[in-house]
């Protein structure tokens, strides 16, 4: 196995479980519909029974993530997880008020009381994929970073051995990039009409999933517009090619070029798009229907692995710095070396395992 390879065999992995993550997120997209004011305690208690427990994959894959991008890209990892830590601590925080919030909300003696755990799970719900979307988002629009990797072999008492250095705002300056939040927003409302179609394949309820469709049209509007200026937004936006490890050149329409000479990722946009769609109109079109969940799930996997492969392969820096822009980061020059990522390959042969080991607990809590 060449360098080369295992750098763009790792991106592909990283690329398999940020798009697990994003179905995954159909957890705190329930959680944000608690929200809605007409809903009673007996229907919320089976709302969050039927997610309950759904959110420890999540967290779980989370995680993994974040050390899967650890091992393989360190550079990616120091930069961004310790830049712009505004951004990552305030997401790590609202999964871990999720945490603690299914814990004791029903617990005897909780003092809080069950109404605050709820605005907990609120918070989580909506914070956590606009947050989390505009992180992925960041790998096209790029963040206010300058990387300094002959700070290594200065001497540490002048430069602290630091290797990037941010902006004022340590990743907080995402929320003034209007494509940024309007990519976060529109990864809310993917999550909201997931979990609509997962209550509407669970829950035996005629009053619920005749609410839930009515709420899949409402979201389903907000979530195409959404759509639609986001990818228009990428799609014509400036980006980065690599010329040379840390020298690059600006291109226009960069991510348009990359849809066209990635077939894979042209297919596997388009497809995943009529799969998300179609889920929804046959959802509200047939009041019987009821497995949309696993087409618009398997659509949104199938869309989320273009956009990381149009963002990190075909010599683009999947990270750009606004601040100056060699310091932007591909799969090449920031990955682990290659006796790391050899060693990893091997152990990520496990990988199917692990994933049969999730089908079999979800199989079980749907039991």
């Amino acid at each position: 196995m060449t360098y080369e390879f295992l750098q763009e065999y790792w991106w592909f992995l990283i690329s398999v479980l940020g798009a697990l993550l994003v179905f995954l997120m159909f957890v705190q997209g329930g959680q944000s519909l608690l929200l809605q004011k007409n809903i009673n305690n007996r229907t919320r208690e089976m709302l969050l029974n039927s997610i309950a427990h759904r959110w420890e994959l999540t967290f779980t894959t989370l995680v993994t993530f974040g050390g899967a991008f650890f091992a393989s890209f360190p550079l990616f990892y120091s930069t961004s997880f310790g830049g712009a830590y505004w951004v990552w601590m305030l997401i790590l925080f609202t999964f871990v008020v999720q945490a603690v919030s299914y814990k004791y909300r029903n617990a005897d003696g909780n003092r809080l009381g069950r109404e605050t755990y709820d605005k907990f799970l609120i918070a989580n719900g909506i914070i956590a994929p606009v947050l989390l979307g505009g992180a992925v988002c960041t790998f096209f629009y790029g963040s206010d970073f300058t990387v300094q990797m002959d700070n290594l072999t200065k001497d540490p008492m002048t430069t602290g051995n630091v290797i990037s250095t941010w902006g004022q705002y340590h990743g907080l300056e995402v929320l003034l990039n209007w494509r940024i939040v309007c990519f976060g927003v529109m990864v809310l409302f993917l999550t909201r009409i997931q979990a609509l179609m997962w209550f509407i394949n669970q829950i035996d309820d005629n009053d619920i999933q005749e609410w839930s469709r009515r709420q899949i049209i409402i979201n389903t509007a907000v979530f195409l517009v959404l759509f639609l200026v986001s990818i228009y937004a990428l799609l014509t936006a400036t980006g980065l090619k690599t010329v040379d490890i840390h020298q690059f050149q600006i291109i226009r329409y960069r991510y348009l070029l990359n849809m066209v000479q990635i077939p894979a990722a042209l297919v596997a946009f388009l497809v995943g798009t009529l799969l998300v769609l179609g889920g929804i109109v046959w959802t509200i079109l047939n009041t019987r229907f009821r497995n949309g969940i696993w087409l618009t799930g398997t659509g949104t996997v199938l869309v989320v692995l273009a956009l990381f492969w149009i963002a990190g392969y075909n010599d683009t820096p999947y990270y750009p710095s606004c601040t100056d822009i060699n310091s932007s980061l591909t799969i090449y020059n920031s990955s682990s070396s290659r006796f790391t990522l050899e060693t990893m390959s091997y152990v990520s042969l496990a990988i199917p395992f692990v994933f049969a080991y999730i089908a079999w607990v979800w199989y079980k809590l749907v039991k």
